[in-house]
Formats: structure tokens, sequence, C-alpha cells
């Protein structure tokens, strides 16, 4: 099966950074891959597997008709935490965990039910027949009911899942759930105690990036079970002649989105950041040095191989010269002979006919 997420997206999120090694908790050893400049780095390769059977495991409990809780209160979650389970439909808490949320939920479920009674009296006008005072009473009521209770006051029963960021600030969500026997999904960072945790994704709880990432995941996977279970609803049989089977539309979070780090993380991340910068920089430049190391070897090799080519020109243009002067020297030579016979032969034909004409003036 392919990952959920890719290695590149978990790094360029930050995933990977834990927190200073004075403060690790010595359950999160099996997780750490090393220790750099003071600081834990998380494991990737376990981060991938565990998002992974995380996924698996959503998807197939919203598939079979479950519901999932999304935990997170801490500055950095807040707003994620709200959008991704409004966008698939499930519960969420953004403000404090109110004591009692799963082990007294009966009580919890009578303020959903006083929540919704004060809401009725402005719908329905009710709320005009009370004095002033107490229709601003009843409005400070509403207003603080639903900070606490407005993610979860359509939850109909106990959660199947919780998904918890921060370990360590949900501490009685996790206490709770232990209790009630739900099985929890949590980011857990290199300072967190991962015993009380079914699901463990190690993962750097305190970059909004990151956040943003795996709490995207989990909605896609409780998006994905819900369109499995429509699909297992809906009949083939029921369908009329000619008509097809209607499709779901699944919006999935852009994961490159296009913000600033200062933006999105805190200081200490922001430092671990640019340690990280420093060392990129450091390991691009032993690169482009063994990179121009390279290219001098290579201009030498090639300069080398032009000045034998220019020995070998110039050696075989000397040769061509040398035989040139030994035909132009040999040709002149040729000629000065050939020259030589003749003026012997032309002094011997005059010796003769002085001769022949000599003798012929003596016999007469």
């Amino acid at each position: 099966m392919a990952s959920v997420i890719s290695m590149k997206a978990l790094l360029e999120s930050g995933v990977h950074f834990g927190h200073r090694t004075n403060k690790w908790h010595p359950g999160m050893r099996p997780f750490i891959f090393t220790e750099r400049n003071g600081i834990h780095i998380l494991d990737l390769q376990q981060t991938v597997k565990a998002i992974n059977n995380a996924y698996n495991v959503v998807r197939d409990t919203v598939a079979s008709g479950g519901t999932i809780l999304f935990v997170g209160t801490k500055r950095q979650a807040q707003e994620t935490i709200k959008e991704e389970a409004m966008r698939c439909g499930m519960s969420y808490v953004t403000e404090r965990w109110l004591g009692g949320t799963l082990t007294n939920w009966s009580t919890i479920s009578q303020r959903i039910g006083e929540l919704e009674r004060l809401e009725k009296l402005h719908e329905t006008g009710e709320i005009n027949s009370y004095t002033k005072k107490e229709a601003l009473m009843i409005d400070r009521e509403i207003n603080r009911l639903m900070i606490r209770l407005s993610g979860v006051r359509n939850m109909k029963r106990i959660p199947d899942l919780l998904f918890i960021i921060d370990v360590n600030r949900e501490e009685t969500a996790v206490h709770e759930a232990n209790l009630k026997n739900v099985p929890i999904i949590a980011m857990v960072d290199t300072n967190c105690d991962p015993r009380n945790i079914d699901y463990v994704i190690p993962s750097n709880d305190d970059a909004i990036r990151a956040i943003k990432l795996m709490v995207s995941k989990i909605a896609d996977a409780v998006i994905e079970g819900k369109s499995l279970r429509k699909d297992e609803e809906f009949d083939d049989e029921d369908l009329a002649p000619g008509e097809e089977r209607p499709q779901v539309v699944r919006h999935k979070m852009e994961e490159d989105a296009e913000l600033d780090d200062e933006t999105l993380l805190g200081a200490s991340t922001l430092a671990k950041l640019d340690v990280e910068k420093e060392e990129t920089e450091e390991t691009e430049e032993t690169e482009e040095e063994v990179e121009t190391v390279k290219t001098v070897e290579t201009v030498e090799q090639v300069s080398e191989e032009d000045l034998e080519k220019v020995a070998e020109e110039e050696f075989i243009a000397k040769d061509e010269e040398e035989v040139e002067e030994e035909v132009v020297a040999k040709k002149p030579k040729a000629k000065k002979t050939t020259k030589a016979k003749a003026t012997k032969k032309a002094t011997k034909v005059e010796e003769e006919v002085d001769e022949k004409s000599s003798d012929e003036s003596e016999e007469e």
C-alpha cells in the first residue's frame, strides 16, 4: 500500500524535530533517530508507518459506523482542529477539556440540552417576555456554554476513537479515555509518555504546519470511511435503469500551502530550522567544492588530451615538412646532373669536330 504522507512533506513540515535532550521521556527512546545540536530527531520511517496504520484504523472505524473526537486545546492546534473536524463532520474540543466529558457523559449531555433550550428562547421570541437583566444573564449563559460545548453538542454518545495533540497537555482526556477503554491516536513528541496511547504517531506537536498535515490526513480518513459507509448502504438494486451511482466529492487540504515559516512556527522551531539551514548550507558548500574539483580535473584532462592532439598534429606536420624538404632537395640535384652530362656531351662533340677539321686540313 502506498504511504499516506510522503517523506518530503514530513521534512518540509518539520515533523522530525523533537525537544531538547534534557527534556526527553525515556519511553520515546525507540522512536528517536539521532541527536543533533542538543535536539532529538525523530525517526520519520516509523512516523510514516504509524500514520498509515492510524489512517486505516480511522477509516475502518468510521466505515463501520463509529465516530472520532478531535482534541487539541493548545493555541497552535485550535483553529486547525476546528476546521478539519467541521470539514469531516466530527466532534471536537478546542477549549478547556471539561472533566467528565467521557466518564460523566450524562451530565455533559444535560448541559447540551440546556444550551439548546436557551437558544430556543431566542428563536421563538420568548426571550422578550423576560426582563432586561434576565435576558442579559441568559445571553451570558449561552455564550459560556457555546465556548465549552459547541464542538460536542452534536455528539450523541461516547466516541469510538480519540485523536489528541500534545499528550501532556491533554492528560485528563487521556486518563478518561483509558478508564472508558476508548482507543487513542495521538501525536507524541519526545517529551511525552507514550505508554497510555494505543496508536502512537511520533511527531512534532508544536509546529502549526506539522499539526495541519497530520490532522488533515485523519480528516481525509474520516471522509473516506463515510464514503465507504454510504457505498455499502446504497444498493445497486435500488438504482433505476440508466441511473448511475452518485459520486462522493472529497475535498482534501493542500499540503504545500504557501505560508511563511514565521507565521506558522514558534521561536524554538525557527531556531531548529536555522540550525538545519546552516548545516544544509555547509553541505551545499562542500558539494560545490567537490564539483569545482571535478570540473578542474576534467578541464585538466581535456587540456592534456588537447595537448596530445596538438603534439601529434605538430609531429605529423613536421614529418610532412621534412619529406617535402627532402623531395625539393633531391630535385635540383637531378637537374644539375642532367645539365652536366649535356655539357660534357657537347664538349666531346665539339672536340671531335675540331679533330676532324684538323685532320682534313693536314691531308690537304
